[in-house]
């Protein structure tokens, strides 16, 4: 039930709902945000062009519900732009906020936003979205810290974080502080129409009211035989559309004076954009490789010296450093590594003739003089797993890092499975770590392979936690080993299921993890997925 509004917030929202093609989803969109009560005054849903039925799946549900209207386009715009902002042309409500046709808002989204945006003054409210991957249901907040406790912030300026947040679609908008400032998403064709749409926003300096309250669901599924724009990212076109949003995004806040934010633009390039593609390069074919280093070295290079004031060792610079140093690609997996949450350097660990810390003897100009002198908690310490199925035995071993790990002086590791999919499913042991001849650290652990299918099937990541003689601590990943006998799925008889099946391997960020079957059943659709995955 919702409450009885008050006269100013009855019918004070309208609420535009976007979509193509996509009847599957489309009519759970828009019940979402009818659901939201009378502070809803209306939805337009804007259908592009669909040829699915989705355009008549609409009128069918408008035809019962009075404060739903449909906008046909005549024309499929190939983007996201040309639609809303046909429904921000026909919105008729004080305020307005943005919903796709693949998500949904969650009970009570519109109230929270509203009753902030009111008692503050705000023309921008935003709130606290989650991306729940399908069909696991699992879900990841996105810029949780941001929106952690209920803040007001004056102008954008004042919290230049918020550029971090490019989504449009988990906040609410004055109608007229929109049009008033001419703010609208690029027309047509535009990748990644969020980030300079958002930039436009930030640029007009609103004042802005945060809420931690869940307003907006974003469903992931990367099963789907069409993936969205931001999961497409394949083709070297989509990270030159993703370049041409930022840089557009950085001219907008820099043409208005926005210094700061604009400077923020760029390190969130380093810190968000750049590190999940690095990511996912060595997974590319070498014609890939080529011309995303070309086009991603030309972009950086319009980086100036105040956009590299930062930590040159952190994790975004670093990146940047080592691709402007090397005319061709190199050094992948390490860079993989690196680029991973949390990072990971890993070895070699070399030093320049001078005994000056560097990336490595190949580019001894990338150096790493800072990176020594970093707390333990900052450093990106690299620890190798190798996993043996049929031993059951997990391996660990901790790199030393220019003497840094040495002066800490670690202790021990705690090793905990976390289900992917299911919150607070987690098993935990400490085992010491040991100093090993080489400089290393090591320690091992069996894996509990019986007590993690009996818990659930699925994947179970495998995260640590390093402690250190003073008692700090540092929450790392592991790399995972590969090579003859590593990583190869091992089928054991077990007297609860009959049969486990486990299968270790590598994420896309090169961390260890295990997939876990229990039963004949179980195992045969596992092993099934794998061979259609091996299989052309």
């Amino acid at each position: 039930m919702h409450p009885d509004p008050s006269p100013a917030d009855a019918g004070a929202v309208s609420v535009v709902v976007i979509g193509h093609d996509d009847a599957a989803h489309v009519a759970d969109a828009v019940r979402s945000a009818l659901g939201q009560g009378p502070a809803v005054r209306e939805v337009v849903a804007v259908d592009d062009c669909s040829t699915d039925g989705s355009a008549e799946l609409l009128e069918r549900l408008a035809a019962a519900e009075p404060r739903l209207r449909v906008v046909r386009l005549p024309v499929n715009s190939g983007g996201c732009g040309t639609p809303r902002n046909t429904g921000l042309d026909a919105a008729a409500a004080p305020y307005v906020m943005f919903l796709d046709s693949d998500d949904v808002l969650p009970p009570g989204a519109v109230d929270a936003l509203l009753a902030a945006a009111r008692e503050t003054e705000a023309q921008v409210t935003g709130g606290l979205c989650v991306r729940r991957e399908l069909p696991s249901g699992r879900e990841v907040p996105w810029e949780p810290a941001l929106y952690a406790s209920p803040a007001v912030v004056a102008r954008p300026a004042d919290r230049p974080r918020l550029v971090h947040d490019t989504l449009s679609v988990n906040k609410l908008y004055a109608t007229d502080f929109l049009r008033a400032h001419g703010i609208r998403f690029p027309d047509g064709r535009f990748p990644y129409e969020d980030m300079v749409f958002t930039a436009r926003v930030w640029a007009a300096a609103p004042r802005v009211a945060l809420v931690p309250d869940r307003v907006y669901v974003w469903h992931v599924r990367r099963a789907a035989p069409r993936l969205s724009i931001s999961l497409d990212r394949t083709g070297v076109d989509n990270w030159r559309a993703r370049t041409h949003a930022c840089r557009t995004a950085h001219a907008i806040l820099l043409d208005a004076g926005e210094k700061g934010l604009a400077r923020a633009v760029r390190a969130k390039f380093l810190d968000h954009d750049l590190r999940m593609y690095v990511r996912e390069l060595p997974l590319r074919d070498e014609a890939y490789r080529r011309a995303w280093w070309a086009h991603t070295r030309a972009h950086l290079a319009e980086y100036d010296a105040a956009d590299r004031s930062g930590d040159p060792a952190a994790p975004g610079m670093l990146l940047a450093r080592v691709l402007l140093a090397s005319p061709e690609p190199r050094d992948l997996p390490r860079l993989r590594e690196l680029a991973a949450r949390p990072s990971r350097l890993c070895p070699p660990y070399a030093r320049t003739a001078d005994a000056t810390p560097c990336w490595s003897a190949e580019l001894p100009e990338v150096t790493l003089e800072t990176l020594p002198e970093r707390p333990v908690r900052l450093l990106p310490l690299a620890v190798d797993a190798e996993l043996r199925a049929r031993a059951r035995l997990l391996r660990l071993r901790l790199h030393e890092l220019y003497g840094a790990v040495g002066r800490a002086g670690p202790v021990d590791a705690e090793v905990e499975w976390r289900h992917r999919d299911r919150a607070g499913l987690v098993l935990r042991r400490t085992v010491p770590l040991r100093p090993a001849a080489d400089g290393t650290w090591t320690a091992a652990t069996p894996v509990p392979l019986e007590r993690l299918a009996s818990l659930g099937t699925g994947a179970w990541d495998l995260r640590l936690r390093l402690r250190f003689r003073d008692g700090a601590t540092r929450t790392v990943s592991a790399h995972a080993l590969t090579g003859p006998g590593l990583l190869r799925p091992r089928a054991t008889p077990s007297p609860h299921h009959g049969l486990t099946l486990v299968r270790p391997y590598a994420t896309h960020g090169g961390a260890l993890a295990l997939r876990v079957a229990a039963g004949p059943q179980d195992a045969r659709r596992l092993l099934t997925g794998r061979l259609r995955r091996w299989l052309p």
